[in-house]
């Protein structure tokens, strides 16, 4: 046996037996309740805050399911669940009633990947800077906890997007996002040459660094950063959104939610490249066409808080109201 089979074999030992004392453990649980944990295992505070949750789950009686790959990372007891995830597994979350993600607006989005595969709601903890996609901060670590073994949580469904690619009249790729999908200029010095399409009707031809579709989720997000609007995520609407386009008339749309928008690269400008969440990306040669709408499947999202968005966005955004006195009384 080689050196690398060997590892092999150990690690998927250790998996087995993680597995094995998971099950015990569950049986004395009150009534098999379980949550799946996705941390940044890069970040000190996400390992640390990973043990505090996973402590206090386990206190009262919750089975925790974690990522192998991630477990090495993770100071986890021996009754943490640890499972293999790959593309091929869409069962990674079965028999979980929560996913619990922990970290930066890019591990929420990884977390949005398992939440819709798995129809599981996602309860994020910001660890990051923004955290629109987060319902609790770092402080807030113990009422998570509470609130997830009382069940006191609400669900909602957001948005998302369906992509797909044509080349040459058939269609290459399909995707999803839950934030944007981005249709991008792949080499810096040279423009991107575009025309947009809202149900089947032309709107635009320009040159730029390219186009943001974008759910009302992700309005906060690139969109927002490209000069687009902040819609309220109980809006229904898609959003198409020019990236530093050279012309008259490129201003950010907002469409219906059942809307169909297309970006059509332009035959004689170079390639682009399309991103979905700026987490999944491909090339898109001269003359492809990328087709955005509906998504089928929304990502449900768990909320510990009443607070409005307006709310949520002032202290995102550390927004400025000194001086507002409200409606009189």
């Amino acid at each position: 046996m080689t050196t690398s089979e060997s590892a092999s074999t150990a690690v998927s030992a250790a998996v087995s037996a993680q597995t094995r004392a998971a099950a015990e453990g569950e049986r004395t649980a009150a009534d098999g309740r379980r949550v799946f944990l996705l941390a940044h295992t890069g970040r000190p505070a996400a390992i640390r805050s990973a043990e505090l949750v996973v402590q206090g789950l386990l206190r009262c009686g919750i089975g925790v399911r974690v990522l192998a790959e991630e477990a090495a990372d993770l100071p986890l007891p021996p009754s943490a669940e640890l499972v293999e995830a790959g593309p091929d597994r869409p069962d990674v979350l079965e028999g979980c009633e929560l996913l619990i993600v922990l970290g930066g607006d890019g591990t929420l989005l990884r977390g949005a990947e398992f939440a819709r595969r798995s129809g599981v709601p996602m309860l994020g903890v910001n660890l990051g800077r923004v955290g629109f996609l987060a319902e609790a901060e770092r402080d807030d670590l113990d009422k998570v906890v509470d609130r997830v073994v009382t069940r006191e949580y609400e669900v909602e469904e957001r948005m998302t997007l369906d992509v797909l690619v044509r080349a040459d009249g058939h269609i290459v790729h399909t995707d999803w996002a839950l934030n944007e999908a981005s249709v991008e200029k792949a080499a810096r010095e040279r423009l991107l040459e575009v025309v947009t399409e809202v149900d089947g009707r032309p709107v635009s031809r320009f040159g730029g660094d390219g186009v943001v579709c974008a759910t009302p989720t992700g309005s906060t997000a690139y969109a927002f950063s490209a000069g687009g609007p902040v819609v309220w995520p109980e809006v229904e609407a898609l959003l198409m959104v020019p990236i530093s386009a050279h012309a008259l008339f490129a201003k950010p749309l907002v469409t219906a939610p059942d809307s169909v928008l297309a970006v059509e690269v332009q035959p004689e400008t170079p390639n682009g490249v399309l991103w979905c969440d700026g987490r999944r990306t491909v090339e898109l040669s001269a003359g492809a066409r990328v087709e955005v709408r509906r998504g089928a499947v929304p990502v449900r999202l768990a909320r510990l808080h009443h607070a409005s968005f307006t709310d949520r966005l002032v202290a995102k955004f550390a927004l400025p109201v000194a001086g507002w006195r409200g409606a009189p009384h």
